[in-house]
Formats: structure tokens, sequence, C-alpha cells
């Protein structure tokens, strides 16, 4: 599987996520999708970008979005994140790195001197045709929800 690029088609993908159910995108055309990838729950940048997402909800259902976090927590880890938080949108569980290979996200990262691969933060808006429009990537956290939303707003 290739992975997406800017205005065209992302491939259709099945996967598992939170109050136990499949998220397919076919089945989500009609409805503008942004999907964030995170490191791992319950760690702060994690924790403040979901709860940004979660406290701007409302203005992303009114204009047809849903919203889905990834990463590669196990799905009872992302239950317990997802409850603690009370985030009103479902977070995927990608453990195999089916997404993260789709979207291009694991990338080598440097932490305390020693390099591993993990997920580099990022973000990607679909529309309603399931055509990628915008992607972000090496997301930093502070402002990033607000500019997530101007660029749904634009579509």
């Amino acid at each position: 599987m290739s992975s997406v690029t800017l205005n065209n088609a992302v491939a259709d993908f099945t996967a598992a996520a939170t109050s136990d159910i499949e998220v397919s995108l076919s089945a989500l055309k009609g409805s503008n999708v942004v999907i964030y990838f995170y490191p791992k729950d319950s760690t702060p940048g994690c924790t403040t970008e979901g709860q940004d997402f979660g406290n701007m909800h409302e203005e992303f259902k009114a204009l047809d979005t849903i919203i889905f976090g990834v990463s590669r927590d196990k799905i009872r880890s992302h239950e317990n994140f997802k409850a603690k938080q009370e985030f009103p949108f479902e977070l995927i569980t990608d453990p195999e790195e089916t997404l993260c290979q789709l979207f291009n996200v694991i990338k080598e990262k440097n932490m305390y001197g020693k390099k591993h691969m993990g997920i580099e933060r990022s973000t990607f808006l679909i529309d309603k045709q399931g055509v990628l429009r915008q992607e972000w990537r090496k997301v930093k956290v502070k402002g990033h929800v607000e500019e997530v939303l101007e660029a749904v707003k634009a579509l």
C-alpha cells in the first residue's frame, strides 16, 4: 500500500477503535474526516492535543467533520485515555502500524540521545469525497487545532 498524497483519494482502510467500533474510511464518505496521529496515550503533549480537539469538537461537528486520534497503543489503553479525558471522539488503535505506514508517520526520533522509530505528530484532513486536502507534519500542539478548524472551514 502506497502512502497518501495531497489532492488524491486516500486508500480505504478499516481499523479498530474505542467504543468497540470498526472505522472504515469508505463508510465515512459524505463527511470530512480529521485524523491526527500522536505518539502515546496519557503523555502531556498527547493529552493536551486531545483536549484541544475535544474542546472544539462541537465546531468540527457543525462543519460535518469527524475526528479520530490514532496511536500504536492497545485498545484498552485508548479506552482508559478516552474515558479519563472525556474525549467526545474515538481513538483508533494501530499496533501493526498499518495506518501509520499509509500516512507515512513513522519516523526516526531522538529521545535523551537514543534513536528509535516512533510516530511523528501529524494531522490529515480528508474531504467528503475521501480526498486528502491538507496535512500537517511535525505538529506543535499549541494553536494546531484552531489551524485545522480554519482549514475545514475553507473546504
